[in-house]
């Protein structure tokens, strides 16, 4: 359904891959969706595959091109250990310079949504990149990293209440932060959005897609039954 383009980064000039597929029927705006830390795999495909076919333009960079080209590991031990190191591998301004890259690729109105390492890189989308229209951040363990910045657009975050790498006090220390912003938290463990982890909760999944899509209505000034 979709095609693999190229990206150059603001960051580095640096040529990163991406998929980026396109709606069949109306265009809604444009989403720039973030890998977890296993790369573009089939799941995160699937996803692009899933807002396109809710009317986005969806580009899905490569954030660890440079690291490894085309990287999309499994989800055993073994991929969690190389994903966490290409994650550690890849600077925020770096990853900044990639997103700002896929946003001004596509035509506005132009939303984030990221999982696991991208719901962070989500969040750093939303407070320093330009012409982000909203952003939705599913479990980003490593958001208070950047606690001290603001989001600059309407941003919501999800996460699990049985997540053991994001315990109740990071979820707490957002909120305090930032008590203004929606935080939702669901009845479920890390990368409950995933028919491919462990942690997988459908009903959880659906909600947040639901919550994730009437942002992105609403930031498109688009009519949308969702």
């Amino acid at each position: 359904m979709g095609e693999r383009v190229s990206l150059t980064s603001k960051a580095d000039g640096f040529v990163l891959g991406a998929y980026h597929v396109s709606p069949e029927d109306a265009r809604h705006g444009g989403l720039v969706l973030v890998q977890e830390i296993f790369g573009v795999t089939e799941h995160i495909r699937e996803l692009c595959d899933g807002f396109a076919a809710d009317g986005y333009e969806v580009i899905a960079p490569a954030f660890f091109d440079r690291q490894e080209r085309g990287f999309a590991a499994g989800y055993d031990a073994d991929g969690v250990a190389k994903g966490r190191a290409y994650s550690e591998a890849a600077p925020w301004d770096q990853v900044q310079g990639d997103l700002q890259a896929a946003i001004e690729a596509l035509k506005g109105p132009v939303n984030v949504v990221g999982y696991c390492w991208g719901g962070t890189a989500a969040w750093l989308a939303a407070c320093r990149c330009d012409g982000v229209a909203a952003a939705s951040c599913y479990y980003g363990r490593r958001i208070p990293e950047l606690i001290a910045e603001t989001p600059r657009c309407p941003t919501i975050l999800h996460f699990g209440k049985r997540d053991p790498t994001i315990p109740p006090e990071v979820v707490e220390q957002i909120r305090d932060a930032f008590p203004e912003l929606p935080v939702y938290v669901y009845d479920a463990g890390h990368g409950f959005a995933s028919d491919r982890r462990a942690d997988y909760d459908p009903d959880s999944a659906r909600l947040a897609r639901l919550r994730t899509l009437q942002l992105f209505s609403r930031s498109s000034g688009v009519r949308s039954e969702v």
